[in-house]
């Protein structure tokens, strides 16, 4: 489905060459200040324009449509949206008989009987994350005494971004990343044993964004390889801030007041300008497919405020929840 969240919850809408895309964010306390110039400064680090992305540009004007009176929040849904212009749909066309190695064509078609919206990737594409970097705005408004920022700390494989970007692009080829996302000054006691787990929830909405593949709290997959001496984080004051933090800031599910540091693995996009030979579901038969139009060549690059957005709608939901049990913890 396309909706996420228990409190705060979000519903993103549209398709990428359709009129319009955005978002529905249902829960949200009433007398928030909200504006739509808010919206900007995390909606343009979206934006593409950099060396390695698309060359699609799009103006991403927020348009708030209810929810807000005065410059406040009132308490119901609120519904943002931005007008889809810079449209070549004729640059998908191919993908109909050939659909893309590694992308969501054949399941999309497949999945909805070929009535899906094949513009532009449709409500599969990378562009309908605008919605949730929208909300993200908000959400950081509610968990105000924190700070939410992400990084993108490596591309192919290397620390180097620029000379990754730099090779992949005069080889027509397609790199992904390593986004690192940190909590600053989180609130201790948030997220749930078990299924409302705080790594579960920002899990759950990470990976509703296009292209990742991986994700990792603390020391991640390296604790594997360590002992539970060197692991553990041993508390060295009464308010529990730790010596180290391999735990990413939660224990049991449960933040624990510590910084929470966890890692995303983006992978490359799927349309490539390298030729690939694949299955040609009109013809029947294999046939090479070299990806034309406009496309990132590393979407990585676009998707720290991504993250951050969804570290934050997570963490904003279930605030929200415990303020209903505790009141807000700070």
């Amino acid at each position: 489905m396309n909706s996420f969240g228990v409190l705060f919850r979000i519903s993103l809408f549209g398709e990428s060459h359709g009129p319009a895309i955005g978002v529905i964010i249902d829960g949200c306390p009433p007398g928030i200040a909200i504006s739509e110039e808010d919206f900007l400064s995390d909606l343009e680090r979206r934006q593409s324009g950099a060396a390695g992305t698309t060359k699609r540009h799009e103006t991403d004007m927020p348009e708030i449509l209810s929810g807000v009176l005065n410059g406040f929040t009132t308490g119901s849904p609120i519904t943002i949206l931005t007008r889809n212009r810079d449209k070549i749909s004729s640059d998908y066309n191919e993908f109909i008989n050939i659909p893309r190695p590694g992308h969501a064509d054949f399941t999309a078609k497949t999945k909805y009987s070929g009535f899906s919206d094949l513009r532009g990737s449709g409500h599969f594409s990378g562009r309908i994350t605008w919605g949730i970097v929208a909300a993200g705005v908000i959400a950081k408004k509610i968990c105000s005494s924190s700070t939410v920022t992400a990084n993108l700390t490596s591309a192919g494989g290397s620390t180097d971004i620029q000379k990754a970007i730099d090779d992949a692009v005069a080889f027509h080829d397609s790199i992904g990343g390593i986004i690192e996302c940190r909590i600053i000054n989180p609130p201790t006691a948030v997220g749930e044993p078990f299924f409302n787990s705080l790594e579960s929830v920002i899990s759950h909405l990470v990976f509703s964004i296009p292209a990742i593949k991986g994700i990792e709290f603390g020391s991640g997959f390296a604790s594997a390889a360590m002992k539970g001496s060197v692991h553990n984080d041993p508390f060295i004051n009464e308010h529990g801030k730790t010596s180290t933090n391999n735990a990413g800031g939660i224990n049991g599910g449960i933040s624990n007041g510590n910084e929470i540091v966890f890692r995303v693995a983006v992978k490359p996009t799927s349309s490539t300008g390298v030729e690939q030979t694949t299955f040609n579901f009109g013809s029947g038969k294999m046939d090479t497919l070299k990806v034309s139009g406009r496309h990132d060549t590393c979407i990585a690059l676009r998707m720290p405020v991504i993250v951050e957005a969804a570290a934050a709608i997570a963490l904003a939901d279930l605030m929200l929840a415990d303020r209903g049990i505790f009141g807000i913890r700070k």
